[in-house]
């Protein structure tokens, strides 16, 4: 077998995603609560808008989830506690050997990490559910990873940050090598690019401590769009100038300096919480189209419309409010995870 993540712009069968439960993720009071139900509701269908979409819903949500999700996407009941489909399902591979059949890598997942506050027991089972329902062969994996921590070009080539697989509390005894040797087994990844860290924001109490689907994406073979912060009094400035350096003295699988692309962030800076961490890189690609993070700012949002266009031409860009999904600790890139479609195999 060699199994093989392909990129996120080749063909969807589908886009998995979960349905929000009650506890600390969603919020702490009704508004909250209603305000996180209503904006996964709202990518779900905008993602319907391409491609179909199953919810995983947990049977106490599911009279709530028929009733908001309405006939455009499909349920299926399983128990939940963390709705961020990118980390707790599975990642989706190929075998180019074998074109009829899907496999799914299941990652070790312990709540980025096992904080004290993450409930995530229930949904480290939700690789192994997704399998069952698509009919993939499961790839078991014993590395502590998420599907937020990676981006690949389907060609060899996977980003990833130092901060996440490398952490302490994911993976206390792999080096670089060991976690390059788990990656090329399991999504065919031939050259590992570590940046050196994520933005400033996810290295507080409920971040992920660097994923790199909130920094920098590849559109296409030998290309990155990179989160760009260029307001000095934002952390992230740094950080990301830091970044771009680093990137643009890279190659990829097939030998290639990466063309880097600034995608600029908006002009907010900070929250009641602090430094902002709000980044159009954290978008989904579906078929024939592009859902996008939007932050209430025209200007910014607009723009960044504009470019993922030219990165992905021929899909229409749609945007969706994606501040209650930052203010939760990811963005629409972490709550949906896609699901290729296989070519047609003759009887």
């Amino acid at each position: 077998m060699a199994w093989r993540m392909p990129s996120e712009t080749a063909p969807h069968e589908r886009t998995w995603m979960a349905f929000p439960k009650e506890g600390v993720t969603l919020g702490d009071d009704d508004a909250q609560r209603e305000e996180g139900y209503a904006t996964w509701t709202a990518v779900a269908h905008a993602v319907a808008e391409f491609e179909p979409v199953t919810m995983v819903v947990d049977p106490a949500e599911t009279a709530r989830a028929r009733r908001m999700l309405g006939g455009h996407v499909e349920i299926l009941e399983a128990p939940v506690d963390e709705f961020w489909m990118r980390d707790t399902g599975p990642t989706f591979v190929v075998d180019d050997e074998r074109p009829g059949v899907l496999g799914a890598v299941d990652w070790v997942f312990n709540g980025w990490g096992a904080p004290a506050w993450a409930q995530w027991r229930l949904s480290a089972e939700h690789a192994r559910v997704v399998a069952r329902a698509t009919g993939a062969e499961l790839v078991s994996s014993t590395l502590v990873n998420e599907g937020g921590g990676i981006h690949v070009d389907g060609e060899g080539t996977v980003l990833l940050t130092e901060t996440v697989q490398l952490d302490r509390r994911r993976n206390p005894y792999l080096d670089r090598a060991r976690v390059e040797a788990e990656l090329a087994r399991t999504i065919g990844a031939t050259t590992a690019v570590w940046l050196p860290r994520g933005l400033t924001r996810d290295y507080e109490q409920f971040g992920t401590n660097g994923h790199v689907d909130i920094v920098a994406t590849l559109p296409s073979p030998g290309r990155v769009l990179l989160h760009a912060q260029s307001d000095p009094a934002h952390p992230d400035h740094a950080v990301t100038a830091e970044l771009r350096a680093f990137l643009s003295g890279q190659t990829d699988a097939a030998g290639r300096t990466f063309e880097v692309v600034d995608l600029p962030a908006p002009a907010t800076l900070r929250d009641e919480e602090g430094f902002v961490d709000w980044s159009y890189v954290n978008h989904l690609v579906a078929n024939d189209g592009v859902i996008a993070c939007g932050f209430g700012d025209e200007h910014a949002d607009t723009r960044a419309r504009e470019i993922l266009a030219e990165a992905y031409p021929g899909r229409r860009v749609v945007t969706v409010d994606a501040r209650p999904l930052f203010a939760r600790g990811g963005g629409i890139h972490c709550i949906t995870q896609q699901q290729p479609a296989l070519p047609k195999v003759d009887a």
